[in-house]
């Protein structure tokens, strides 16, 4: 092999060698960490006035029986007064059969129809619910949880981030929740995993942010506020 060519591959090799290292370090560099992730999640949410998104959810586990599914739309506002922030919240399930859970931020009210009851208790738990805290404004990821990766994979968007949140205080029912995050910062999917190995999976799609006028009191009162209908058992706790 004449000097020549054995100088040419040696550049090439070393090109190369180079091109590795500098597409290696660009790669590190642009991998986003836990709670990066988790800290624009929470900005994005904090700007949030209202929210709206289509779900299906999954139930599955031994103390659950036999795999649950439903599916339906859920609607979020907040509200600050000084420095405190209040949400309101409405889950229509229209599969596989009607329910309607409802918060005006004071009462919480859920309707089955396959029971024909409503079950009203005051909105004061719900605060201690942590999905419902972090999307109505109430809850901060980043004090509630200790933030970790995941090694769960997205095969169909490799931009979406996967993060795992474990809460610090001691729950009664979360061991832990995993959350899917898009580029643009908003969740489309939520894991969530109890002490008794049951999974329940929120798959979210059509979401949309800010399109509820929180200040047409009219609509907000009919959105938030439900009546069941006559000869309802309604149940008070």
């Amino acid at each position: 092999m004449k000097p020549l060519q054995i100088s040419l591959i040696l550049f090439f090799s070393f090109f190369v060698f180079l091109w590795m290292i500098v597409f290696s370090n660009s790669q590190i560099a642009f991998a986003e960490s836990p709670e990066s992730v988790a800290t624009r999640v929470q900005h994005t949410y904090d700007t949030i006035q209202s929210l709206t998104f289509d779900f299906i959810q999954d139930t599955r586990g031994q103390l659950s029986g036999r795999p649950k599914k439903g599916q339906g739309q859920a609607f979020f506002v907040k509200t600050k007064t000084n420095q405190d922030v209040s949400g309101q919240m409405r889950w229509n399930y229209f599969a596989p059969d009607k329910q309607v859970l409802v918060s005006d931020g004071i009462d919480f009210s859920m309707y089955f129809e396959s029971l024909n009851q409503m079950i009203v208790t005051s909105s004061e738990a719900l605060r201690q619910d942590l999905t419902y805290s972090f999307f109505t404004g109430s809850g901060d990821v980043l004090k509630d949880f200790t933030i970790l990766g995941s090694d769960q994979k997205d095969a169909t968007q490799d931009q979406t981030a996967v993060i795992k949140l474990i809460p610090k205080a001691k729950q009664s029912q979360i061991a832990e929740i995993s959350i899917w995050v898009t580029n643009d910062s908003l969740i489309r999917r939520i894991e969530i995993l109890d002490h008794f190995d049951t999974l329940t999976v929120l798959n979210f799609s059509n979401i949309k942010t800010n399109t509820l006028d929180v200040n047409d009191e009219e609509l907000i009162n009919k959105l938030f506020n439900f009546t069941p209908p006559d000869g309802t058992e309604i149940i008070h706790q």
